[in-house]
């Protein structure tokens, strides 16, 4: 398996989702994107967590709506843990502003509906390797939406970075995760991870999507890429 520099190793996968049949669906869509990889399926939070709390995943596929609480609130452990550096991917039916901005605030880096058909939702997931975020066409027009009718920001009221805040933000925006910033600006992960929080912490964001997303509409970065 090909995995380009900056994204995570795809070699093993969670698939998180209470129904049987869908979570068998998921997984193997989630094979056939990543062949090769070792996929583990759980059905519940609780038992999402065991799994985590035993191993790391390169690839998280989370349904939003379990029985026994949220995946959001795993999608944001993940994203909190340094060292599980797990690419979360939201699958769901759900496709309104409060599930999607919600599941991207809590670090989600991809928001997938299931009603797609296996061959885009395959095509979608292994974007990932080329620094493609895995969203599903009608929730990026919902998210351009949203931008449209916000205010335009005043420039000179976006939070000030420092030059290398602003570095390794560019490096985020790309998908670069902190190992692999420590090493294009060779500093150390324990900086690197440092700058992000700071960078977080500036925008008032909590996960990179919502990172860099506030920083095209502040013109930090250039969208236009």
């Amino acid at each position: 398996m090909v995995v380009e520099p900056g994204e995570s190793d795809m070699s093993t996968a969670l698939v998180v989702e209470d129904h049987d049949r869908m979570r068998d669906w998921l997984s193997k869509v989630a094979a056939e994107a990543f062949p090769g990889a070792a996929v583990t399926a759980a059905s519940t939070l609780e038992e999402a967590r065991a799994l985590v709390a035993e191993r790391s995943f390169g690839l998280a596929l989370v349904d939003i709506s379990l029985p026994d609480g949220s995946g959001v609130a795993l999608i944001g452990e993940l994203a909190e843990d340094a060292k599980a550096e797990t690419y979360s991917v939201v699958t769901t039916i759900y496709d309104d502003d409060q599930h999607l901005f919600t599941a991207l605030e809590a670090g989600a880096r991809g928001y997938l509906l299931k009603d797609q058909p296996r061959k885009r939702l395959v095509d979608q997931l292994q974007g990932i390797v080329r620094g493609e975020p895995p969203i599903s066409p009608s929730v990026a027009r919902r998210i351009l939406r949203y931008f449209s009718r916000r205010p335009t920001p005043d420039v000179a009221d976006a939070p000030q970075l420092t030059d290398r805040e602003r570095e390794v933000l560019d490096l985020l925006s790309r998908g670069f995760n902190r190992n692999d910033i420590a090493q294009a600006l060779d500093i150390s992960p324990h900086t690197a991870a440092g700058h992000v929080k700071a960078i977080y912490r500036k925008l008032n964001v909590s996960g990179r999507a919502e990172a860099t997303l506030e920083a095209v509409q502040l013109g930090i970065i250039d969208s236009g890429r």
